[in-house]
């Protein structure tokens, strides 16, 4: 068996995540606390009682998210003797996940990506006034379908594709405008539905770059180590070992799309046969089926799923 780790993105927040990994192990309770300590900030009491809207703040999601999947790895190792770093071909993230994975395999030290994190999400916010980005989920349509949506929807405003998630999930992000007349050309074009989504900023277009400079700044003062497996970037969909390079995707994948099936796809033909899902939710778990319908999936983010995941493994 041939394993993935895959750490998810924004929209997989819940209030309550992380606390009964928290309650549970001392191992997850030390990486709150770590992540509370580098961020000056009770992260881990929004995380466990809310409120969902400050929780849901891409500044607070966003470490939030990654502390909980960096939790999730340290029990597997601390208190189930599975180390990731020699248990996984590659890893990977979505988004904000790949941060996650670069701190899996010791890339990155948990401290440097909450605050790499919560810079981002700060970054990303500001980048553009609320209420002039949207993004929109088309279903039904592949991506050359949805990249000939998008440039027509842009003539007069910025639209392009953001996220391709799998066979006919194509998400589209830019000036809300534009985004709303992509919705409507996909449905003329024979997208089964058009969903605007709850999101308070068109992340991954071109009117993120103000953030992606941002990034640029902030990571060229962090020391970014070797992975110790190899990570898949979101803006190549193929692995990336070297720390400039791995610096450079980070900076790029801010406006560049996430490339999530072609990066399925690539660790399936490198072999690997199961994602394993680490953190809060089990949206990639469920993407992973739809992609190639031969992977196993599955998630780790509860203390029950320990026991099954180890008597397997």
């Amino acid at each position: 068996m041939e394993n993935a780790f895959v750490f998810p993105g924004q929209g997989s927040q819940a209030v309550g995540m992380g606390l009964s990994l928290s309650e549970a192990f001392p191992a997850a309770r030390m990486v709150f606390e770590e992540v509370d300590d580098a961020l000056e900030q009770k992260l881990s009491t929004l995380m466990f009682d809310g409120p969902e809207d400050k929780l849901t703040l891409t500044e607070n999601a966003q470490p939030a998210l990654m502390a909980t999947s960096i939790a999730v790895v340290r029990v597997l190792k601390d208190e189930c003797g599975i180390s990731l770093t020699e248990s996984a071909k590659f890893v990977a993230g979505h988004s904000l996940g790949e941060y996650s994975a670069l701190a899996a395999v010791d890339a990155l030290t948990l401290a440097d990506a909450a605050i790499l994190l919560k810079q981002r999400g700060i970054a990303m916010q500001e980048a553009v006034p609320v209420g002039e980005g949207a993004m929109a989920a088309l279903l039904g349509l592949d991506l050359d379908a949805a990249q000939q949506v998008a440039d027509e929807a842009s003539k007069g405003g910025v639209c392009s594709c953001a996220n391709d998630n799998a066979p006919g999930q194509v998400v589209v992000s830019g000036s809300k405008q534009a985004v709303e007349r992509a919705g409507e050309i996909a449905l003329q074009k024979g997208a089964r539905r058009a969903v605007m989504l709850p999101v308070s900023a068109p992340f991954h277009c071109s009117l993120m770059q103000p953030a992606a400079d941002v990034m640029a700044e902030a990571l060229a003062r962090i020391n970014i180590r070797k992975p110790k497996v190899p990570v898949i970037s979101n803006v190549t969909a193929a692995e990336v070992t070297n720390p400039d390079d791995i610096k450079a995707h980070l900076v790029e994948q801010v406006t560049a799309m996430v490339r999530w099936r072609e990066s399925v796809l690539f660790m399936r033909e490198k072999k690997v046969d199961t994602l394993i899902e680490m953190g809060s939710g089990k949206v990639l778990s469920g993407l992973a089926r739809r992609i190639s319908s031969d992977l196993s999936a599955r998630a780790i983010q509860n203390p029950n799923d320990f026991d099954s995941f180890v008597k397997d493994n």
